[in-house]
């Protein structure tokens, strides 16, 4: 659709009520005259006043016929030629003389005259004259209200009508009706506002959406974690009682009872510590320590970390670097981030199995992938694998041991420091995670080195 600045809609209008009275005015002339010749118009107006002039003069020299029928005849013929009407009165003001019995037209001009002899006041003549251009200017006063009543009706139509349109669908979405359908207008800076207010609603309404996204998030994660909460310390609290009460007489029985405590308490310091770092990934003004790291220590230290529980499977980690992979960084949450892959590809990595980490640098991006021989991601875990707190149904559930934040908060880590994490599955089979980070500049590095 079209649009009209307000500049332009502004000299339309200026230009519109100039136009409309001239057109008023010339239609008057036209009807009166029956042309459009306005010269001939100033022609006749000159016959009409030397008529005028004669007829005055002869009155004004024939004083003493002013009562005589026949002067009076020869008189009335002359103003019926001229088109004109006359009435003489005498000094007195008594009527002697008129032209026409009915009254004179209404829109005919007015002449008066007084007729003087030796300083004496003789009589007073009152000239009609035929026309005037009162109709002319009663046409263009015609087409001034024309012309204005115009212009209210169409700056009622592009104005405000939109406005108060526009007013009325702001009161209904600040009523939570996101359904309304904002006017349009001819009047391009009122377009524009509705535009702008368009994609302002478009963002109130994602932003509302969003915030509803993250309050159901919330209450499924207090739910999901007062769940896993629960588990653990139902089990713990059980065999402390046993323990209390005697039920584990033995030794052995003991052992089994504090092994069982400690893996609980354990269990329990992990989702503690996971829930902590998720809950600082939260916050968006969260601050990173960045420094220059190279990753093979991060990926080392990593290794170490979960080497026991590995060993526990008889599970082999292969690492495949190459040297100065130097990223800037937050070292102990990157060491988060690559722990919590490992540790979930170990859990999910059958005994006697195999767990692959490579780190190569691709242009200005550290690449690295870690792989293990486990079953892999469903298509449905493909699609969800880096939810808060979301677990598979079969092979990645509860009974790990997991808390199901530990590839979200890597996720999360990774893409604060810039980069991305993606999960597939290997073409040999296992699960298989790709991420990269960009590289730190190298003059940055030979300094810091």
């Amino acid at each position: 659709m079209r649009t009209l600045r307000i500049r332009s809609f502004t000299i339309l209008l200026f230009f519109f009520v100039l136009l409309v009275p001239w057109i008023f005015y010339v239609a008057a002339h036209f009807m009166e005259t029956k042309t459009l010749n306005f010269e001939k118009k100033g022609l006749q107006d000159e016959i009409l006043q030397r008529q005028m002039i004669e007829i005055v003069h002869q009155i004004e020299t024939n004083s003493d016929n002013w009562r005589d029928p026949n002067w009076q005849n020869q008189l009335f013929n002359k103003l019926q030629q001229a088109k004109m009407e006359a009435i003489i009165l005498s000094a007195s003001e008594q009527e002697i003389f008129r032209s026409k019995p009915q009254s004179h037209n209404a829109l005919s001009s007015t002449e008066r005259f007084s007729i003087l002899e030796n300083g004496h006041l003789l009589g007073k003549v009152v000239i009609y004259l035929p026309k005037s251009n009162a109709v002319q200017i009663i046409s263009i006063f015609a087409g001034l209200l024309f012309a204005f009543f115009i212009i209210g009706v169409e700056m009622r139509r592009f104005l405000l009508k939109p406005l108060e349109r526009m007013s009325n669908s702001a009161r209904k979405i600040a009523a939570g009706d996101w359904e309304v359908e904002l006017p349009r207008s001819r009047i391009t800076e009122i377009s524009e506002v509705r535009d702008a207010f368009a994609v302002m609603v478009e963002g109130i309404q994602s932003a509302f959406q969003k915030q509803a996204e993250l309050e159901e998030e919330r209450r499924f994660v207090i739910s999901a974690v007062a769940h896993d909460l629960r588990t653990p310390l139902f089990a713990l609290r059980g065999y402390l009682d046993g323990l209390e009460q005697g039920i584990a007489q033995s030794p052995d029985k003991i052992a089994k009872y504090l092994a069982v405590c400690k893996e609980k308490s354990a269990q329990l310091d992990r989702l503690v510590e996971d829930l902590f770092t998720f809950t600082k990934m939260e916050n968006v003004e969260m601050n990173l320590q960045n420094q220059t790291i190279d990753f093979n220590l991060i990926i080392l230290k990593s290794i170490e970390s979960l080497s026991p529980q590995a060993r526990q499977k008889n599970i082999s980690i292969l690492s495949h670097t190459v040297d100065d992979c130097f990223i800037n960084g937050d070292m102990h949450l990157l060491e988060r981030a690559m722990n919590n892959i490992l540790d979930n590809a170990v859990r999910h990595t059958p005994s006697y199995g195999e767990i692959d980490i490579q780190c190569y640098k691709v242009s200005k991006k550290l690449m690295f992938t870690i792989r293990d021989t486990g079953p892999g991601f469903s298509s449905e875990e493909l699609q969800r694998v880096f939810e808060p707190l979301y677990r598979g149904e079969v092979s990645r559930n509860r009974s790990t041991g997991g808390s199901g934040l530990g590839l979200t908060i890597s996720h999360r880590i990774v893409m604060r420091h810039g980069g991305e994490l993606s999960a597939s599955n290997h073409s040999e089979g296992g699960a298989l995670l790709t991420g990269w980070i960009p590289l730190a500049a190298p003059s940055f590095v030979s300094r810091t080195s």
